[in-house]
This record gives structure tokens, sequence and C-alpha cells, in this order.
């Protein structure tokens, strides 16, 4: 059983979660470069999509995590997307 305490604690060790848009570029060579565009400078790589995944997620915990130090606002793309435009070139 949780006492009233226990819990307390708990509820202050919850963390927040935020959301960021990720791109993954696939490289010529192999593997995948991904980029947060919101964090300026927060990119990594990966010898697979799901190595890509875990250091991207990685990046972004070391990153959020000197922001927080610097005391610097933390934002996140909650609320944002990312779509794909066609634009055609003329000669």
């Amino acid at each position: 059983m949780i006492s009233a305490r226990n819990s307390g604690m708990m509820q202050n060790m919850k963390a927040k979660v935020m959301q960021f848009n990720v791109i993954f570029r696939p490289e010529a060579e192999g593997g995948f470069t991904a980029v947060v565009p919101s964090l300026p400078g927060c990119i990594s790589y990966g010898k697979t999509l799901p190595q890509a995944k875990d250091m991207i997620q990685d990046a972004i915990s070391g990153y959020l995590a000197s922001l927080k130090k610097h005391r610097q606002k933390i934002s996140s793309d909650e609320g944002s997307f990312v779509t794909l435009l066609s634009v055609g070139q003329y000669a």
C-alpha cells in the first residue's frame, strides 16, 4: 500500500512528456541522420532507423538538460505539424 507521503513523492517524480518533430533523412552511405528543427543543433545519426531514433531521443534529453541547467526556455512542437509540399521549378 502506498502512503500519502509516498504518493506525493511519486507525483513529484512524474516526467513531463514533450513532443518534438524529428526529420529522419536516409544517407547515401547508409544510415539515417535525425534532426530536430525546433532545437537548433540537435542532430544525431544511426546505422538503422531504430538506432537513429534511440540516438536522437538521447540527444534531445541532453539538449533539454542543458536548457534546464542554463535556465533557458524549453518549448516543444506540441500543436505544430510537418507536411511535404511539392514546388515546381521553371527553367
